[in-house]
């Protein structure tokens, strides 16, 4: 039984050695590139991986381009690994094992190690993310942060740390990059999102709040409050956006 690893990549070519040196262990490694315009292609094809191109167009996430990826592999069982994750040696094994039992679920949540300033923010943990299926049946929404389908039951990796993804540390200016890109993409993904001021007051308070205090990211010293601060804002920015195209529509066009 054969394991196909497949990553959606676009200008990825700051990690990109480090992430598939981790997946040589895989049959087959399959980079769908998003027309990338830095040499992630030509670290890809000194790899070895099967290279297959997705049309970028004014898409500024990868998920339109997963199902590509995952369709392109030539195995039935594939992996999925974002651009900024190290697969352990440990999580390859036990996905090995799982698919020879002959009883293995159609898809697999795994457990993911999150890191903010180079430490392991514990706080988020076990954030399992669907990202081993069977090739046949299943599915990758479009929208930003979607979870795919796939026919048939799922099961979960063992929270175990040796078994998790590991999140690469991202300077603080591609997080900030990030967080506008996702957060346009969740005004678009959540139409019907309600943005009044009180709900902009409280809930990015609340979930500082929750992230710091109630799950504990105080013990992780400066990594915690920095991370519970980010996450805070990602829902403040993505409020105020919604609200100003809220209030857009309101407001007759003067230009008429």
């Amino acid at each position: 039984m054969k394991i196909s690893a497949v990553l959606n990549t676009y200008n990825a070519s700051r990690h990109l050695a480090q992430v598939l040196e981790r997946l040589k262990c895989f049959d087959e490694i399959v980079v769908c590139d998003m027309e990338s315009t830095d040499n992630t292609v030509a670290i890809a094809e000194s790899y070895g991986c099967k290279v297959v191109t997705f049309p970028k167009g004014e898409y500024t996430i990868c998920e339109p381009a997963r199902n590509m990826a995952i369709q392109s592999a030539s195995n039935p069982w594939v992996l999925v690994v974002d651009a900024d994750e190290l697969v352990p040696k440990e999580l390859a094994d036990y996905l090995y094992e799982m698919v020879r039992s002959g009883n293995c679920p159609a898809g697999l949540f795994i457990p993911r190690k999150n890191m903010v300033l180079n430490r392991f923010l514990k706080s988020t943990y076990p954030d399992y993310q669907l990202r081993f299926l069977k090739k046949e049946g299943s599915n990758w929404p479009t929208t930003i942060h979607s979870v795919p389908t796939v026919d048939g039951i799922v099961g979960y990796v063992p929270k175990r740390e040796s078994l998790a993804f590991e999140h690469i540390n991202v300077p603080v200016s591609e997080m900030i990059t990030k967080m506008n890109l996702y957060t346009d993409n969740e005004c678009v993904r959540r139409k019907g999102i309600r943005a009044s001021v009180l709900k902009i007051l409280f809930w990015p308070t609340f979930y500082f709040f929750k992230l710091y205090f109630l799950k504990g990211g105080f013990l992780l010293g400066k990594a915690g409050y920095f991370l519970a601060a980010h996450q805070a804002n990602y829902r403040f920015y993505m409020l105020m956006k919604a609200y100003e195209s809220k209030a857009a529509e309101r407001t007759p066009n003067q230009n008429k």
